[in-house]
């Protein structure tokens, strides 16, 4: 087990998290290491016995140990009594699930009710965090259910990509607190003292709308690259040679330029929704959000009609696929590409065999199988769906020994695509168009 030191805060304080979700729990575990007294409560009974037992729900590098070493330390606890848990702290963060509503908006009605039931319980002064992501307005609907003038509300949004949520948050490119008092972002701006970051602190609405803005961003920016990839293929061009070549500009940057079978997961989806529905709100159409959507379902749609091609539209073909999380290092599949890709499959009459390393929560119609090789029995494609670097080690040759024909579509261009003809493939990826879709030839024998 990895051992973790942990800075001594000239400034500690006592939190409670609410919520010992994805963010909660990273979020609990990362400020007890900062210093802090933390408790992190959630409904779940039988969540809190596991985290008290030191078992984790979620797949999340580094964070099964800092659990474990904070709770060792005294420094991390956990609850299912909110209010005993909030009574005596100094900040209270809101890490509560705001799910889709049938709308399209975000869904706020868990984290008022616990704002007011934990309101009249707590201490004069506290300061009370949305960790969440919550649409603009929330920080005074929160304070509304609190019914405390004595006690104040900051909106603190978070940045973390899942697979590397420890990382992100004690390394963050950046803190953003809003407040509409100066001293309470003040206040909050203290708990991330010992972290070297640029902290940003704003007016309440400003700090909930960073969030939603950043995230519809990488979403437009993910679209416009997959855009980019049919270009490529239609002109005969290389994906990765042209985002390589606009990445380098440093107007640009590299992250988030490589394609894929589109966007998806807990938080894309959600949020570009929830602010579609806002600009709408405020009378504002946000059209290239909408394309941005629009184009991502499109492009979903290209995918199934590659894998189609791949078995000569032969309905009840097998396909394999590697990969259901909605990308590596998670076990996380809610709005999963890949899961989509796998539906469309299955209700268009094919039949899915589908492997994944992390991935448990059975998907209706899929066969889940215990190996890569396994799936890949009698099926007439291989299918490439989350980008698992351990995917590049699977002998190809095994593989294709039980399949009823040799065929690999790339969706995440992680295969090395020599490699892949080498082994008696067709190959097609994504935005490749300098390799089309090859097929393997054997090299004549001379005579």
């Amino acid at each position: 087990m990895t051992q973790h030191a942990w800075p001594h805060s000239p400034t500690a304080f006592r939190i409670c998290v609410v919520g010992s979700g994805y963010v909660g729990l990273t979020a609990g575990a990362c400020l007890a290491y900062l210093g802090h007294t933390v408790v992190c409560t959630d409904v779940s009974v039988s969540r809190v016995d596991d985290l008290r037992s030191g078992r984790l729900h979620l797949v999340e590098e580094g964070l099964p140990e800092l659990v474990r070493s904070m709770v060792d330390a005294g420094r991390l606890s956990f609850s299912t009594d909110n209010i005993a848990g909030s009574r005596d702290a100094d900040f209270v963060f809101l890490c509560l699930p705001t799910p889709q509503d049938a709308d399209g908006s975000a869904d706020l009605q868990l984290m008022l009710e616990v704002a007011a039931e934990i309101g009249p319980h707590l201490r004069p002064g506290t300061v009370v965090v949305d960790k969440s992501t919550v649409p603009v307005g929330t920080s005074r609907l929160v304070a509304q259910e609190l019914g405390r003038p004595d006690v104040s509300v900051a909106s603190n949004p978070e940045f973390l990509a899942e697979g590397r949520a420890v990382r992100d948050f004690l390394h963050p490119d950046r803190v953003v607190i809003g407040s509409d008092d100066p001293v309470t972002s003040r206040r909050v701006a203290a708990l991330y003292q010992r972290l070297d970051t640029h902290v940003i602190t704003t007016d309440a609405s400003s700090a909930e709308t960073i969030k939603y803005a950043a995230n519809a961003y990488l979403a437009v920016r993910l679209s416009f690259v997959n855009s980019m990839a049919s270009i490529c293929e239609a002109a005969g061009a290389d994906i990765s040679a042209v985002m390589d070549g606009v990445g380098s500009d440093h107007r640009i940057g590299p992250a988030f330029l490589a394609p894929g079978p589109g966007w998806g997961g807990s938080c894309f989806p959600k949020d570009t929704s929830a602010l579609l529905h806002t600009s709408l709100s405020c009378g504002f159409d946000f059209t290239l959000l909408h394309a941005a959507t629009d184009y991502n379902r499109e492009h979903q749609r290209w995918m199934v009609s590659k894998i189609e091609a791949a078995v000569d539209g032969v309905r009840g073909s097998v396909v394999a696929l590697w990969g259901l999380t909605f990308k590596a290092g998670t076990d996380d599949v809610r709005d999963s590409p890949a899961v989509e890709i796998a539906r469309q499959l299955t209700e268009a009459g094919y039949v899915v065999r589908a492997f994944d390393p992390a991935a448990s929560r059975p998907v209706d119609g899929v066969t889940m199988c215990t190996s890569a090789v396994n799936a890949c029995r009698d099926a007439r494609v291989l299918v490439v769906a989350t980008e698992w670097p351990e995917f590049r080690d699977v002998d190809l040759e095994r593989a294709g020994r039980v399949m009823a024909a040799r065929s690999v579509v790339d969706m995440r261009n992680l295969l090395d695509p020599e490699t892949v003809l080498s082994h008696g493939f067709s190959y097609d990826g994504v935005g490749r168009g300098h390799l089309s879709v090859r097929r393997y030839v054997p090299t004549p024998v001379p005579a």
